[in-house]
């Protein structure tokens, strides 16, 4: 079956938002508990306790990552190159906090020394922490608009600087991103631990939840007054590539457009709400594993409302708001996205089926007595 170039963009689209939410969904959980370890892990037995909730999985779930890094880089080529240079810093920092978790996963608990297993527990908390956050304030200079721009044969320049992107919007969108994390890993805790533990993730998890609520409406309250992008000129959706063939401008409430024109997709942000208030009367009820899937589902929402308010642009240019970079004009060829669209309608199942079997065969609630009996072999 050969499906169209339009339709194939769109496609694309709805694949790359998928990718993100399981990263964030499957990576997301583990760096939540990466976060909450120094504070729910008072002693070196409960901190194992945390660690070894997460360290089966941990790696397994970089695939996520890893394939939606890879996704961007094959199906928006043009947004990968800008999105790299424009914020070449920020994901600096977010690979260097990254280091911290293979290595804090596999040593921490290699040597008997409170120091040394106090840095890596700290060290876990700036590799669960900080990308979140990063992605978060990235997301928040999406909405705003990135300074870049094109010259005639499509070099990208960013004329911004790495301070300019720790905006105060951003950085809101940086505590979203933070506390939708934490809420993900303390749900998860809960559902993994028991006793001490297991009260103090439900008091983050409360916490989280509140942080999450409030720091959503703020920045949906915020971005109605954020100049959002709009195409004025007629552009061709099955046309090749070329960002530089359309007309924009800048209008104060643009991205409340998609809303308007379409009220049913009021029901992305509808389930973030419901997503997050799910999940912490589930949560406070003992409801755990429904607890998660609830946090999951405000994830998609949280997600899909930035994807549903931007589109159809994926990356805007607040400097050349012309050069806009959108769903329509920054893909890869046909063949390209044909080629990848059932790759993945081959390979994702598998990751699906495999990540369930791993995480079913590894259940059930890890426990002080498990890290003694596996004092060697334990994480």
């Amino acid at each position: 079956m050969i499906i169209d170039y339009p339709t194939l963009k769109l496609i694309w689209w709805l694949l790359v938002g998928v990718l993100l939410v399981g990263f964030a969904i499957m990576d997301g959980h583990d760096m939540g508990v990466g976060t909450l370890l120094p504070f729910v892990g008072k002693n070196d037995t409960e901190r194992r306790v945390v660690i070894n909730t997460v360290g089966p999985h941990w790696d397994g779930n970089q695939v996520w990552f890893i394939t939606g890094g890879g996704a961007i880089f094959a199906a928006w080529p043009i947004v990968y190159a800008t999105a790299f240079s424009g914020f070449y810093w920020a994901m600096l920092a977010v690979l260097w906090a990254l280091f911290f978790r293979p290595v804090g996963f596999d040593y921490r608990s290699k040597i008997h020394n409170a120091t040394w297993r106090s840095t890596w527990d700290w060290g876990l908390f700036v590799g669960g922490f900080v990308p979140p956050v990063i992605f978060g304030v990235a997301f928040g200079n999406l909405l705003q608009g990135v300074p870049f721009h094109f010259d005639d044969t499509l070099v990208p320049y960013y004329t911004g600087s790495f301070w300019g992107l720790l905006n105060p919007f951003a950085l809101l969108c940086g505590v979203v991103a933070s506390a939708m994390i934490t809420l993900q890993g303390a749900v998860y805790l809960m559902h993994r631990t028991e006793d001490e533990i297991y009260a103090r993730s439900r008091k983050a998890m409360l916490g989280a939840g509140i942080v999450l609520l409030a720091a959503f409406s703020a920045a949906g309250v915020w971005v109605q007054d954020i100049p959002g992008y709009v195409i004025t000129s007629a552009f061709d959706s099955a046309a090749l590539p070329n960002p530089q063939a359309k007309t924009v401008a800048r209008e104060a409430g643009a991205w409340m457009a998609n809303y308007r024109a379409m009220p049913a997709t009021l029901l992305v942000p509808a389930l973030a709400y419901l997503g997050v208030i799910g999940a912490v009367w589930l949560a406070w009820r003992g409801r755990t594993l429904a607890a998660f899937v609830a946090s999951s589902l405000a994830i998609v929402g949280v997600i899909g409302t930035a994807g549903v308010s931007m589109f159809p642009f994926v990356m805007p240019s607040i400097s050349a708001p012309d050069m806009s970079l959108t769903v329509w004009d920054a893909v890869s060829s046909h063949r390209t996205l044909t080629i990848m669209f059932w790759a993945t309608l081959i390979f994702m199942p598998l990751i699906v089926l495999y990540t369930s079997w791993a995480y079913k065969v590894m259940s059930g609630k890890v426990t002080a007595a498990y890290v003694r009996e596996n004092e060697h072999s334990a994480y």
